[in-house]
């Protein structure tokens, strides 16, 4: 069924948005409104820290809302494959319900296919829940880009994003269409990457995204009817 997105109300469109809070510094205080937030807009995910994904479930049980975190990120393809899945399952463990990976983007330049994949399929076994893999996409060559869609499948990632955030690549409906259009059935799209407004979130989902992540989500929300009005 074809969803008409200009055409939900906040509270409809909330489910789309991962509701993220990724950065230094951040406080119980704030990671705990950050959290409040994500209940009270009805989003579809709290991305938070992997040291505040404990707290984040905590709050979050019995409300049907995603506890989602990040590993080998904002610095993506640093970490050892043996240290990220490791990290994975203790991210489960603490509560994460679905986990998005930077990927070494360095091995598959080099030309290392079996490591780039396995390093993301070490983390699909060691974790169980949904992994959504950052492809960097911006980073990447035409033909690099078709590997490294066709190894994240192979490696079972249940999501692929065009990229880890707005550093990379400001997220576009082309980007969003590119995976949607290699994605076998049952993996989804993400979108992510500096999504600020209704518009842009908008051309995301109706591009083919299930969800986009974004620090803006209540922005979003709030501005709704304004841009309808247009």
């Amino acid at each position: 069924m074809t969803v008409d997105f200009r055409s939900l109300a906040p509270a409809e469109l909330a489910p789309y948005i991962q509701h993220t809070k990724i950065g230094t510094g951040i406080t119980r205080d704030e990671m705990t409104a950050h959290v409040q937030e994500a209940v009270q807009y009805g989003f579809n995910a709290a991305m938070v820290p992997g040291s505040w994904v404990k707290l984040t479930a905590d709050i979050l049980a019995g409300t049907g809302i995603e506890v989602a975190s990040a590993l080998d990120f904002p610095a993506v393809g640093c970490m050892t494959s043996a240290g990220k899945a490791a990290e994975a399952a203790e991210l489960v463990r603490l509560g994460a319900t679905q986990i998005d990976i930077g990927v070494q983007v360095g091995w598959l330049k080099s030309g290392d296919f079996d490591g780039f994949r396995e390093d993301i399929a070490g983390v699909v076994r060691a974790a169980g829940v949904p992994i959504k893999v950052m492809l960097e996409l911006p980073l990447l060559n035409d033909q690099e880009k078709e590997t490294a869609v066709e190894l994240a499948i192979e490696a079972g990632a249940r999501y692929l994003k065009n990229a880890s955030s707005g550093a990379v690549e400001t997220a576009s409906p082309a980007s969003v269409r590119y995976l949607v259009e290699r994605a076998p059935e049952g993996v989804l799209v993400k979108a992510s990457g500096a999504i600020t407004g209704y518009e842009q979130t908008i051309s995301l989902l109706e591009a083919g995204a299930v969800c986009v992540g974004t620090s803006a989500g209540i922005q979003i929300m709030q501005n709704i009817d304004g841009a309808k009005s247009y």
